[in-house]
């Protein structure tokens, strides 16, 4: 399968794809270095290559969060990824028991290139923060994060301390930053989507997002993760996700 032809992109039920020349819970968890996300070792060493906020516009009161949503939810999240340029995505149903199959059918029933392929926006929260860092206005030191990573990845939570501390030039202590996954009402009421349906477009918060160095590495460069709703996945051209979203990338899994 060639990089620019995606084997997502061909699949007969397919509800919507748009492609263009190639120009990316638990309420608490115990505090380790390591947070076990359903996984095999993955991962690569951490950088500083963060990029300024994108507008990618917030949810509607009636936004995407699982069942009742049906194709608006697919034309919201359409449109919001084609007025930020993105050409290359495709949406796709799947089984409502996609969550109880191995990684291999979840990848033969997308047209994914691998199971590494598959992904997933988790919101994590900084239990540390200090009470003046409360939401998401500062993205260098916010209150709540999204980090997209594999499904056969760990998260990495010391990665994501030490990028934090380093980003803000060491001005705000190391010990300030304990990202955790955030409970699911929280995210929930951050996102707009509920658990296994989270993305990161049309969120109804603007929350910086991470994007494991490991993603970007992939190839062919289109990887899968959740659609705005339980039974909807987005698949996107690498490239054109880190374009749109403008993601911090940081080496994050192992």
């Amino acid at each position: 399968m060639g990089v620019g032809q995606p084997r997502a992109t061909t699949i007969p039920n397919t509800r919507a794809h748009f492609q263009a020349r190639a120009l990316l819970p638990l309420q608490e968890l115990l505090f380790l270095p390591l947070l076990r996300l359903s996984a095999s070792p993955r991962g690569r060493r951490p950088s500083l290559s963060g990029q300024s906020s994108s507008s990618l516009g917030v949810a509607d009161s009636d936004s995407g969060s699982g069942s009742g949503a049906g194709t608006g939810t697919e034309a919201r999240l359409s449109a919001i990824l084609r007025s930020n340029g993105v050409a290359d995505f495709a949406f796709k149903r799947v089984p409502g028991d996609y969550y109880d199959r191995s990684y291999e059918e979840r990848q033969r029933i997308l047209g994914a290139h691998s199971i590494d392929h598959l992904c997933k926006s988790i919101v994590m929260v900084n239990t540390q923060a200090p009470s003046t860092v409360i939401d998401c206005k500062d993205r260098n030191n916010s209150k709540y994060y999204v980090v997209v990573v594999q499904y056969t990845a760990r998260l990495n939570a010391e990665a994501l301390k030490n990028y934090l501390y380093a980003l803000n030039d060491g001005k705000v202590p190391k010990r300030k930053f304990n990202l955790r996954l955030a409970p699911e009402e929280t995210s929930l009421m951050l996102t707009g989507f509920e658990h296994n349906a989270v993305t990161c477009i049309g969120m109804k918060t603007e929350i910086p997002v991470i994007l494991d160095e490991a993603i970007m590495k992939l190839n062919p460069d289109f990887f899968w993760l959740g659609g705005g709703e339980v039974d909807l996945k987005l698949g996107i051209r690498t490239s054109e996700f880190i374009n749109c979203v403008k993601p911090f990338i940081v080496s994050c899994s192992l």
